[in-house]
């Protein structure tokens, strides 16, 4: 059970109305405020009518601060429940309703099962929220279906496979053997990593983990740690940091950074010591990228543009290709990326990431080195990719050693490429999901 309760979530009705439990008939209409059930419900909607990922939601929402938190956390875990959640609620619906009482039965299920909300709590807030967006005639079922959940929960559940429900069909087949240990990190809200930057001290309660990275429990916030306005280090997961410290002594060199933004590559690059020309196509993420790097004290030159069609000045030592991808890699953190995608965005993007490869040979000395990176545990946008690059003859591969792993031994493959998921080093906390490879220009 993911323990991730609050006093948002549990939050039921203001004092001084009349009150109700669980058992009672619904009371006429309540329509108080609960910026938490809104967000979360436009959010879990926005997944699953209209494939929207949980942050553009989020961020075009107004609410701030701990109810925009709440609802973040409530939306992840109805997301990552989905699956299952939907499994239990079959035997107690006559009839399929609507897509969007079904996502607000999920809420309250997620509430009841998962989040440790008391049951009068988890029920009357999702018959309120019927109410309030005018769904009013499915206030009763929501009601019957969400008390019947609270009285029989354990054998609404007995029998039931979560793992292998809460994943898409078409994804678990994918995963192949590898299906049932990638979702035993799932599960668990991600921890806070952070890359320090050198000379600099971590903030006290981390754990220094062997790759260097420090961890801090789940739910930690970055902006609140004593450093953070002086630019003493930056998110990034434990595996995210991996591909630059697979690049070796950078010093002196002259190096890309594709598709750089939000910074945290580039920032590493910087730190040790190459030239970097960051590229990145969309306006605002390199807004994002150069403010990220401001804070930092660090400064690349930051090139707006398609790095499919740039071409540097003069031939780089190094490019560091962190590819547009899928993203399942991220799926303890993005649980919204597994109901979003769709095995012909895979297709897509491994395109697309053959493109980017050709573009980084042209950017390329002779003997220059290609880092290949992305957060997806997709075949088709990892190892599929290397060798389609190698059947042409104009790459190398250059496996990574076992000393250059020594920190993740499991991370490396036969074949020398580093691969992660997030059922990796569970009982520390898991990781991101990872494919890097490297390659050399011939």
């Amino acid at each position: 059970m993911t323990n991730v309760s609050s006093s948002r979530l549990a939050r039921s009705r203001p004092k001084g109305g009349r009150g109700r439990r669980t058992g009672s008939r619904p009371a006429s209409i309540s329509r108080h405020e609960d910026p938490v059930r809104d967000l979360a419900f436009d959010i879990v909607c926005g997944v699953v009518e209209h494939r929207r990922m949980l942050e553009t939601t989020l961020e075009r929402s107004s609410c701030e601060g701990r109810d925009r938190a709440a609802a973040h956390r409530l939306a992840a875990a109805t997301l990552r429940h989905l699956g299952s959640m939907t499994e239990l609620l079959q035997p107690l619906l006559r009839r399929q309703p609507p897509e969007s009482v079904r996502c607000a039965l999920l809420l309250g299920v997620a509430q009841i099962l998962h989040l440790q909300t008391p049951p009068h709590a988890a029920v009357g807030t999702i018959v309120d929220l019927l109410h309030r967006r005018g769904l009013s005639p499915f206030a009763g079922l929501a009601n019957a279906v969400l008390r019947r959940v609270v009285r029989e929960a354990e054998t609404l559940k007995e029998g039931l496979d979560d793992a292998r429900l809460d994943v898409p069909h078409w994804l678990w087949s994918a995963w192949g053997r590898r299906a049932r240990s990638i979702t035993q990190g799932f599960y668990q809200e991600a921890p806070l990593d952070l890359t320090i930057k050198p000379g600099c001290e971590a903030p006290e309660g981390g754990e220094t983990l062997p790759t260097g990275t420090v961890r801090y429990p789940a739910g930690t916030k970055m902006t609140e740690l004593p450093g953070f306005v002086e630019g003493q280090f930056w998110a990034q997961d434990m595996a995210a940091a991996m591909p630059v410290r697979l690049m070796g002594d950078v010093r002196g060199k002259r190096v890309a950074d594709l598709c750089a933004a939000p910074g945290g590559k580039t920032a590493q690059l910087l730190c040790g010591g190459a030239e970097v020309v960051a590229v990145e196509r969309e306006k605002p993420r390199a807004q994002r990228l150069k403010e990220n790097l401001e804070r930092l004290q660090l400064k690349a030159e930051i090139v707006v543009g398609d790095a499919l069609r740039w071409r540097p000045s003069e031939l780089l030592d190094a490019v560091l290709l962190d590819a547009p991808c899928s993203a399942t890699g991220t799926l303890r953190r993005h649980p919204d990326v597994l109901w979003i995608k769709r095995p012909r965005d895979i297709t897509t993007l491994a395109a697309g990431q053959d493109r980017f490869i050709d573009a980084a040979y042209e950017m390329l000395k002779p003997g220059g080195m290609l880092l290949y990176a992305v957060c997806s545990l997709q075949d088709e946008e990892g190892p599929q990719r290397i060798a389609h690059a190698l059947e042409d003859g104009r790459w190398e591969l250059s496996p990574f050693t076992e000393e250059e792993l020594a920190a993740l031994p499991r991370a490396r493959t036969e074949e020398g490429y580093f691969r992660t998921h997030p059922g990796m080093n569970i009982a520390q906390g898991g990781m991101d999901g990872f494919f890097v490879a490297r390659l050399i220009r011939r």
